[in-house]
């Protein structure tokens, strides 16, 4: 019976070391973390490793449950994945943990709440846009890849998948900026 620790936030800037050290106090014996966006399941591996090498009466502990994810259905899916490996779930703030019957019923709530808070968030933030496009200080969020580079290199033969490797971005990355130049009128 082990106790697996896992810590995350959303961006590189962040700092996992609270995190870590709570973890740690909690008696986890090894724990993963990654830096990555809890909105999905997507490109969160070091969880993906946890839970594939959970065995029955393992435990995996979070600081909060939003650590765990951010949408109820993940976090829902990821305590199933747990339960039918009979692990367990335990979130430290509130304390909670799915050993006892109510845990799953209170896992269940936390996770609504998290998933609202980041609707919350997102709502805000949208706001805070509209108001900066009013006052006129809105720039607009900062260019992710370079699209002449994406032009020069469709323009010389290059396929999407290519163009993404050579840039180091994704496939639909490159579509959309090919889409997006071509729909305005912006295309070479």
């Amino acid at each position: 019976m082990a106790k697996f620790g896992y810590a995350r936030v959303s961006t590189l800037e962040q700092d996992l070391e609270i995190q870590h050290e709570r973890l740690k106090k909690e008696g986890c014996t090894l724990i993963r973390s990654e830096k990555v966006s809890g909105g999905s399941r997507d490109h969160r591996t070091e969880l993906a490793t946890i839970l594939d090498f959970l065995r029955p009466g393992d435990e995996l502990v979070v600081t909060r449950l939003d650590r765990l994810g951010r949408d109820t259905r993940d976090v829902l899916n990821i305590i199933h994945e747990c339960e039918q490996k009979t692990a367990f779930v335990t979130v430290l703030d509130p304390y909670v943990s799915t050993k006892g019957e109510m845990g799953q019923i209170v896992m269940t709530v936390l996770g609504m709440v998290a998933q609202m808070e980041r609707r919350f968030i997102k709502e805000r933030q949208r706001e805070g846009i509209e108001r900066a496009k009013q006052q006129g200080k809105y720039k607009g969020g900062k260019r992710r890849i370079d699209r002449e580079a994406v032009w020069r290199m469709k323009n010389g033969g290059y396929g999407p998948s290519a163009i993404a490797r050579e840039l180091g971005c994704s496939r639909m990355q490159v579509y959309r900026v090919l889409g997006e130049d071509t729909n305005s009128g912006n295309a070479p």
